[in-house]
């Protein structure tokens, strides 16, 4: 299959090593310094370069911010019947962007990233696929996302939002908190490290994607669960409730119990 790679950032990049060695792949980079360390696929900066080759699959991996204006700057050099797709961990507004082109489309979201991934060891990573959307496009996605190891899971494009507002926007907004308070230890303990990794790996993502996440409309009911427990757990601190804090340690820990019996 002919491939055509928007973008040769870290996930681009990434995606240009997985498929070159099975597909014939193409790479559309703007800034030619990103183009420095592909290889083993064709290389493009020029629109005309795009049309000659004809891909039958396109991959955009460009920033979040620019999804949406990259696809409409490519689509007069595609065939009609290729696939656009898109990794996008926010989808905001591409369902009906998708629908008006007329084109196939498939939409996708590999959640482990280059920021804490190791990307040869992603066996305990997730992707999802959303249901809306053309039949082989998906079924690529499937086959490829299957052989990498991932877990998959099948959402439509709603299901997906809400899955982001939690799994990505509490952990951002609990990095936030952590980054706004902190203080500067010369000897930090384990714990204060961890989180401080955390936060340097958060905030060295793009300002636009985080700003997106948590623009997501079902992010505040998320991020105001936070509030509320931020409030009890003052309460018992402020009174120096023995018992309150023993129930809610019991709590938290039959929480992440549950968690873990889940996924086993």
């Amino acid at each position: 299959m002919r491939i055509l790679i928007m973008g040769a950032g870290k996930m681009g990049s990434f995606f240009i090593d997985l498929l070159s060695f099975d597909h014939e792949v193409a790479v559309f980079e703007k800034d030619p310094r990103r183009l420095r360390f592909t290889y083993n696929c064709q290389r493009f900066q020029k629109f005309e370069e795009v049309k000659e080759f004809r891909p039958e699959l396109v991959i955009n991996a460009v920033t979040v911010k620019y999804t949406i204006s990259a696809f409409e700057e490519m689509l007069p050099y595609l065939p009609k019947e290729c696939i656009i797709s898109d990794i996008a961990s926010v989808k905001t507004g591409l369902k009906e962007w998708y629908e008006q082109t007329g084109r196939p489309f498939v939409s996708t979201h590999p959640m482990f990233g280059p920021t804490f991934a190791n990307l040869n060891q992603l066996s305990e990573e997730n992707a999802i696929i959303i249901t809306e959307g053309d039949y082989m496009g998906r079924i690529f996605f499937k086959d490829l996302y299957s052989r990498l190891g991932l877990n998959i899971y099948e959402y439509s494009f709603e299901e997906h939002d809400k899955t982001v507002a939690y799994s990505l926007s509490i952990p951002f907004v609990s990095t936030f908190v952590f980054a706004a308070v902190m203080k500067h230890q010369d000897a930090p303990g384990t714990t204060f490290k961890r989180h401080m990794r955390i936060a340097k790996g958060v905030l060295n993502e793009d300002d636009y994607l985080l700003q997106e996440i948590l623009f997501n409309p079902y992010t505040h009911d998320q991020v105001s669960q936070i509030r509320t427990e931020l409030k009890e757990l003052l309460e018992i601190i402020d009174n120096k409730d023995a018992e309150g804090m023993k129930g809610y340690l019991k709590k938290i820990r039959d929480n992440v119990r549950r968690d873990i019996e889940i996924k086993r």
